[in-house]
Order: C-alpha cells, then sequence, then structure tokens
C-alpha cells in the first residue's frame, strides 16, 4: 500500500498519527555534571555566606525574551548580585557572581549551588570559581526543587513588579529590577525570616 492511499484513508477516517518520543541519554555528559554533586544538603546554616545560590530566570521586553541571572545568600535570602541580558549564557551567570563577590567578599569554601545548566558547569565558569575560592554545588538529577530559594525569589519579584505589566525597553525593566532590589533586601517581610527582611534578618543573627 503506497503511503498516499495511508494519507487519504487516514483523513478519510478522521485517524491521526501518534509519534512516541525517543530521548537520547549522552553517558559522558551525565559523568560531566555528575562530577558536581549537591553539596548544600549537608550544611547546616548559621550565618550569612556559607551557601549562595543562583539561577536564571526569563523576562519578556517588548515580545523578546531577556534573561536575569541573580545570586543569593541562602541563609538570609538576600540578593547579592545579578545581571540582565539578551543571552542566557555563562558570560550572563559570571557576571552577576562578580557582582556578588565584590559586594560580599565571600571567606574561601563558599558553597555556591545552582542548577545542572551549562551556564554554570561550563569550563570557564568553573575555573573562575576555583579561583576565587567557592566550592560549586548542583541540583540533583530530576531534583528540580533543590534549588527552592532562588525559585520563590523569582515568582516573587514576577509577582510583584513583572506580571501585569508590559516593558517595551530594556532600560525600563533594568530600572523595575534595580529598584524592586533593595526593596526586597530592605523593606520585604519574610514570613520564613521572622517576617523581618534579609537584612534585618542578618543584622539579628
Amino acid at each position: 500500500m503506497s503511503e498516499n492511499r495511508v494519507a487519504r484513508l487516514m483523513r478519510v477516517h478522521g485517524i491521526r498519527a501518534r509519534v512516541a518520543t525517543i530521548r537520547y541519554t549522552n553517558p559522558a555528559m551525565q559523568r560531566y555534571y555528575a562530577a558536581i554533586p549537591n553539596r548544600q544538603l549537608d550544611v547546616a546554616l548559621t550565618h550569612p555566606d556559607q551557601v549562595w545560590v543562583g539561577d536564571i530566570t526569563y523576562l519578556k521586553v517588548g515580545g523578546i525574551y531577556r534573561y536575569l541571572a541573580v545570586v543569593m545568600d541562602k541563609y538570609s535570602r538576600r540578593v547579592l548580585g545579578w545581571a540582565y541580558g539578551k543571552r542566557k549564557d555563562v558570560a550572563l551567570t559570571l557576571q552577576a557572581l562578580e557582582r556578588a563577590v565584590r559586594y560580599r567578599k565571600p571567606p574561601p569554601g563558599l558553597i555556591f549551588h545552582t542548577d545542572r545548566g551549562i551556564e554554570y558547569a561550563a569550563g570557564i565558569f568553573k575555573q573562575r570559581a576555583a579561583q576565587l575560592g567557592i566550592v560549586q554545588s548542583m541540583n540533583r538529577p530530576g531534583k528540580v526543587t533543590d534549588n527552592a530559594y532562588i525559585e520563590s525569589f523569582f515568582h516573587s519579584m514576577k509577582t510583584d513588579i513583572v506580571h501585569g505589566l508590559t516593558f517595551a525597553e530594556d532600560r525600563q525593566i533594568q530600572q523595575a529590577v534595580r529598584e524592586y532590589v533593595p526593596f526586597y533586601n530592605n523593606a520585604r517581610l519574610h514570613s520564613s525570616l521572622n517576617y523581618v527582611p534579609p537584612a534585618t534578618f542578618e543584622r539579628l543573627a
């Protein structure tokens, strides 16, 4: 039976093909990512600069996606550095990390936890983290909740200043983020921090 006849009979009888998705695994890549375990799970947080967390989110400007990389202290939920750009790449994540390091000057041995994106697993990022005395940590495979703290920040930020608004230019959303971060750090109350802002929580620690 020819292909065209099959197609015609399927149309006549309202039959549609359903194709199963075949997923291929790359053992070499699995070993590459597995080399960085989730180190944050074993840390009992008692003060700032023990564990930082980082991630990237999407923001829409004039119908085009832009990217925001953020670094946060897990102990206090304080945002330490961020970077905004047109590309989701290692340059963006490095810029956010460098800003956090300049602001905070953490001691060697700090754990920096992220997801398993190549923006954090790239050789240039790993090399720079090692130079700064930072120990990398990554989500366990399939455990997206391992980085829930930074995801919670993105949810709060988008609820407070993004959802329901339209940004036509990059400078508009950059200014919105620039104004929101100090508000989040110094004024926004957190139920998980006994209803005080991150900066206050650090002072009381």
